[in-house]
């Protein structure tokens, strides 16, 4: 009768845990990175059919984090051409510090991202940038984030 009991206790434990690792992950975005997968409400935000392409000079690099509970992000002030100012979010900050394009104010841009309304104010979720012949691929086509997976290659 003790075994049947230990075993029982055991089975119970190990599906709680298996419940609790399941639902901390979907809290998490799905996908890793802190929130950053297209499963979590920040990556369901990305259109690809309001995808657009802006220019314009880097004002400010900077953190954010779009929802609490995710891990830290880049984000970029553009000034544009006509002097207006948008944020850009680039992506998962321990990915962005680990590209061989590095952004930095003063630099001249395109961004190909989705527009999208952040905290009342409209921003732009990249796809790439580019800087002279310097490309950084943030997201594909579909909009399905480059990172998911990166670290396991």
């Amino acid at each position: 009768m003790e075994g049947k009991t230990g075993f029982i206790i055991a089975a119970t434990c190990v599906l709680l845990l298996s419940v609790a690792a399941e639902s901390a992950g979907r809290m998490m975005g799905g996908m890793g990175g802190g929130g950053w997968g297209m499963g979590g409400a920040y990556g369901r935000m990305y259109d690809s059919a309001a995808v657009e392409t802006i220019s314009g000079e880097v004002v400010e690099v900077g953190q954010v984090i779009p929802v609490m509970g995710m891990s830290p992000g880049v984000h970029l002030t553009i000034r544009g051409v006509a002097g207006d100012m948008i944020s850009v979010h680039l992506g998962p900050a321990w990915f962005i510090e680990n590209q061989d394009v590095i952004i930095a104010p003063g630099d001249m841009i395109e961004v190909k991202g989705s527009r999208v309304m952040f905290d009342g104010q409209p921003a732009l979720i990249a796809r790439e940038v580019s800087r002279g012949d310097d490309i950084l691929r943030l997201r594909d086509g579909n909009g399905y984030p480059v990172w998911s997976g990166w670290r396991r290659r």
